[in-house]
């Protein structure tokens, strides 16, 4: 029977017919070439029997081969790779809702403060939430339940008391949490974590806060000029590091850019923490404060035109906003800074069914869009729910 090769261009294992014709031949000569070799008699099944247990085994090997490659390794091998550079599989994230808090002015939200929707999930502050002189604090919350919850706009309520705090809001739906880490995405991360091993450059920043429990997306970038500069549609102070998050604790998220950042380079974010060193040399460790921004939740809108027939169910509307809302959860643009394509949601709708005849998708950021692209700050994360997806038979 054939073997198979290992060299320099990796495992190469014989075809199932190569191996079936090698193990025919050997056996009608261990039988002094008189044997019938038909499949249907019983030395063609034992044939046949010896080529599924040794093409099995070679599959196994080639799993095994293929599972110690990073670009290739999935399941339990891909978590062992991880665990060369002590990264584990993210588990599954939470939903991020942005939340107008209304009461007294000067009232103190704190973090873990608990708000609750229409559907009974309950939310926890990500940071403590200061209310201004207006009586208004803004800030976000986690779903207390991980995993795809869809959060509404304008469904949140106040569910734990705060003295001062009268009412809660959240006049845009949430970022819409994911399922345990995929293997692309573990991927992506441990490649970019190589960096975070680092110190002082961008990758090293984005490895560190990305690795933070509960954070789906972060976005880092700086200005090293002497003058304020724009980039991505944001304004970032001269000489200062920008980083731009979604999920995990105010806490977390700042010790994971003080742990990285360079030492005397300035910051521009919205929200400010005081952390101390985590250094353990230090009896009396110092504390700073560090700035980064809270990604602001951006609606992103659809209009999807379809060719109307008697084959088009009652149901299509409903049936194309689930795939869109699906689609959009695993589209990789769909992100900090990201760029949504309608593109990219044609296949998700064609695959309905023959009833589904595309005659044009358009999205942006406003209802009824006309563009065929979503373009976002480098300040924004983009969010979707059914209601804003319109479907149109024509």
């Amino acid at each position: 029977m054939p073997a198979p090769t290992l060299s320099d261009t990796g495992f190469v294992a014989p075809a199932r017919s190569d191996i079936l014709a090698g193990a025919l031949a050997d056996l009608n000569a261990a039988f002094g070439n008189v044997l019938n070799t038909d499949l249907s008699t019983p030395q063609g099944q034992l044939a046949t029997s010896f080529t599924a247990a040794l093409g099995d085994c070679y599959d196994q090997m080639l799993a095994l081969f293929n599972g110690v490659d990073p670009a290739r390794a999935s399941g339990r091998m891909q978590d062992a790779i991880g665990n060369l550079y002590f990264l584990s599989r993210k588990g599954a994230t939470a939903t991020v809702v942005t939340v107008v808090c209304t009461g007294a002015a000067g009232t103190v939200v704190p973090q873990g403060t608990l708000v609750q929707d229409t559907s009974g999930q309950s939310y926890a502050a990500d940071g403590a939430v200061v209310l201004d002189g207006t009586g208004t604090g803004v800030g976000t919350f986690s779903c207390t339940q991980t995993g795809p919850v869809v959060c509404p706009a304008q469904t949140v309520g106040v569910y734990q008391s705060v003295p001062g705090l009268t009412s809660v809001t959240n006049p845009a739906a949430g970022v819409t949490g994911v399922a345990q880490e995929s293997r692309v995405a573990f991927e992506k991360r441990r490649a970019a974590s190589v960096a975070a091993n680092a110190l002082g450059s961008l990758n090293a920043i984005a490895g560190a806060v990305q690795g933070v429990d509960g954070v789906s997306a972060a976005y880092v970038a700086d200005n090293s000029t002497a003058e304020p500069v724009t980039v991505g549609g944001v304004s970032l102070a001269a000489r200062s590091l920008y980083v731009c998050v979604n999920g995990g604790t105010d806490t977390d998220v700042a010790l994971a850019i003080l742990s990285r950042k360079p030492p005397g380079c300035g910051y521009t974010g919205t929200t400010s923490v005081t952390v101390s060193d985590p250094n353990s040399t230090y009896s009396t460790p110092p504390r700073y404060t560090v700035s980064f921004t809270r990604a602001v939740a951006t609606p992103v809108f659809f209009a999807v035109t379809l060719k109307n027939s008697a084959a088009v169910p009652s149901t299509a509307a409903r049936d194309v906003q689930a795939a869109i809302v699906a689609a959009f959860a695993t589209d990789p643009n769909a992100t900090i800074g990201g760029t949504v394509f309608a593109s990219s949601y044609y296949a998700a709708v064609a695959a309905l069914g023959g009833w589904a005849q595309i005659i044009e998708i358009t999205t942006g950021t406003v209802a009824n869009p006309a563009g065929f692209t979503a373009s976002l700050t480098i300040g924004q994360i983009p969010t979707l729910e059914a209601a804003a997806i319109a479907v149109t038979l024509s």
